[in-house]
């Protein structure tokens, strides 16, 4: 009797043979991009150092596309957007060392967004590992403690035979539902030895789905089904697992309203009639959320920013859809469900009955018409019509990224993103200079259509190296900087808290002059010009930066 696990796939002659004789002069660095080339990989994101310069000399015998930035937390940035674009594993090829390190920030961004980034490090020679003193340069005494809580695994190859199944487990790991960063290293001198082995060939690093137990979806079916006021809030897993038409066909089956998280938003029409849109951190939506008398959260872990600064307190039963098995029931108790978004909405969809409700509409006009009074109440013209002139010049399909600025915050609840997948932001970890590294990400992902990236001034010294990036490669990246003089966030904030602020006034450079010393041609606008001068520069091929002037305000929020 022959059993499934006694087959064995017999190597063609032409495999044999190439087995038998591999191309001389390769290294550990040649079975890396063979590895990554073999799972699907395609483009790869990095900065050479000198322990990894096994890999980067290997590039150059691969296929692979390489896109260098100049500093490593921009390059983990770009890997982020590539991967939350593209839903595949965004490999970043990093030195060991300051490096290493640098790419802390943006690992821990994708670690928030989930957004698959397959980080492969070098280190020292392998001597230098476990804790060994032998004085080599960056020699670290345990560098992948200060990673391992960040990323969602960590793998070590200490041999070439070692390299291949490393890296495929990581590939995997960082596919697996709930998709995230995950963390590679291997020794200088693996990396620079010559190796024997053969060409890595094709692999199959595919992750199991994330299949929701059908008990759990049948109780949580006829609880929505009897349900008197249904509601939905949808999070950034709904985005992830390419579940937007689920969702909006369940919605329109219960008649249940939406809003989506700042993760979360393109994930339900902006103007469908049930769509409460993304004012989370007003009072009058989360009122109308604690009303509903069975709520499903969907790829949401109704964290800080979900819950209106966690001052929700729901008041009926709470269903919650979420891959992160450590999200469920983190904040409010309720039906855990531990599934992929897309398979547990489709089981919903199965096993829900339809029900009827006239007066969902006009519950969710009346909500965002009290949201549309309170900020007109506040004087807050020109950031809503900066927010309209943004939409206005950004073509429908094409991706925003936005740093940690008053506009974007503006972004997170008043714009309208037209299409899944097109919006992002910081909000995940909160570092600043994301926003342009990222755009240049998506557009390595993406060459068909313009990316726009908005930071403020003090978010867009974090990265304006990367300006040469973006000359380099040709990207079409438009790069709106809303100049205040300063970290406007934090001013607010510390206005707010305690009267004045301290430590955000900031020197800033011509940011046209800057731009146009790269070769990126730049203009300045103003609040009027600005829908027309970001629609020229979106139009036009290549890097191009938009300067706006201008002292925003945030509106009051309801949480305090």
């Amino acid at each position: 009797m022959t059993h499934d696990h006694d087959l064995v796939l017999r190597p063609t002659a032409a495999q044999t043979e190439a087995a038998l004789n591999p191309p001389a002069g390769r290294c550990g660095g040649d079975l890396v991009v063979e590895t990554l080339a073999g799972l699907g990989a395609t483009t790869v994101f990095g900065l050479p150092g000198r322990h990894a310069l096994g890999m980067f000399d290997a590039l150059r015998r691969s296929d692979l596309r390489y896109i260098g930035l100049r500093a490593e937390n921009s390059a983990g940035f770009a890997a982020d957007a590539y991967g939350r674009i593209t839903g595949e594993a965004a490999p970043l090829l990093l030195s060991t060392g300051p490096g290493a390190l640098l790419s802390l920030a943006a690992l821990q961004e994708a670690a928030a967004a989930s957004a698959p980034v397959l980080a492969i490090a070098g280190q020292v020679p392998a001597a230098g590992l476990g804790g060994g003193r032998h004085g080599y340069l960056h020699e670290p005494r345990g560098r992948q403690a200060g990673f391992r809580d960040v990323v969602k695994s960590v793998h070590t190859a200490r041999t070439h035979s070692q390299i291949p199944s490393a890296i495929a487990a990581a590939w995997e790991s960082a596919l697996t539902a709930p998709h995230g960063p995950v963390w590679v290293e291997i020794p200088q001198d693996v990396l620079t030895a010559e190796t024997i082995l053969p060409v890595v060939t094709a692999m199959d690093a595919t992750p199991e789905e994330l299949a929701p137990r059908p008990e759990l979806t049948a109780l949580a079916a006829h609880l929505l089904s009897t349900a008197e006021r249904p509601a939905v809030v949808a999070g950034g897993g709904v985005i992830r697992s390419d579940a937007s038409g689920k969702l909006r066909a369940l919605a329109e089956r219960l008649d249940a309203p939406v809003v989506t998280t700042f993760g979360g938003k393109g994930a339900f029409p902006w103007k469908h009639p049930l769509s409460l849109q993304s004012w989370l951190e007003d009072r009058y939506t989360t009122d109308f959320l604690e009303d509903a008398d069975v709520l499903l959260v969907v790829g949401s872990g109704l964290g800080e920013l979900s819950s209106n600064h966690h001052t929700f307190a729901p008041r009926g039963r709470v269903i919650q859809i979420e891959a992160d098995a450590g999200k469920l029931e983190s904040n409010h108790p309720g039906l855990g469900i531990h599934a992929d978004a897309r398979l547990a909405l489709q089981a919903l969809l199965e096993t829900t009955e339809p029900r009827t409700d006239a007066t969902a509409p006009e519950r969710v006009r009346a909500v965002l018409d009290k949201v549309a009074a309170r900020l007109d109440a506040q004087d807050l013209t020109l950031e809503r019509r900066l927010v309209a002139s943004v939409r206005e010049a950004l073509p429908p399909r094409a991706p925003s990224f936005w740093d940690m600025t008053i506009l974007g915050s503006w972004a997170w609840s008043a714009f309208d993103p037209r299409h899944p997948n097109t919006m992002h932001s910081a909000q995940g970890a909160g570092g600043p200079g994301y926003a342009l590294p990222s755009a240049l990400g998506a557009a390595a992902a993406d060459p068909t259509v313009p990316v726009l990236a908005v930071s403020g001034d003090g978010g867009a010294t974090y990265s304006f190296a990367e300006l040469a990036t973006a000359k380099q490669y040709g990207f079409d990246v438009t790069w709106l900087i809303v100049d205040d003089g300063g970290y406007g966030t934090l001013r607010a904030a510390m206005t707010d808290a305690y009267g004045e602020a301290t430590g955000t006034e900031l020197t800033r450079p011509d940011f046209v002059a800057l731009a146009e010393s790269f070769g990126v041609p730049a203009v300045l606008t103003t609040p009027d010009t600005l829908a027309a001068d970001l629609s020229k520069s979106l139009a036009a091929p290549g890097p191009s930066v938009v300067v706006l002037p201008a002292l925003l305000r945030t509106f009051e929020p309801t949480h305090l």
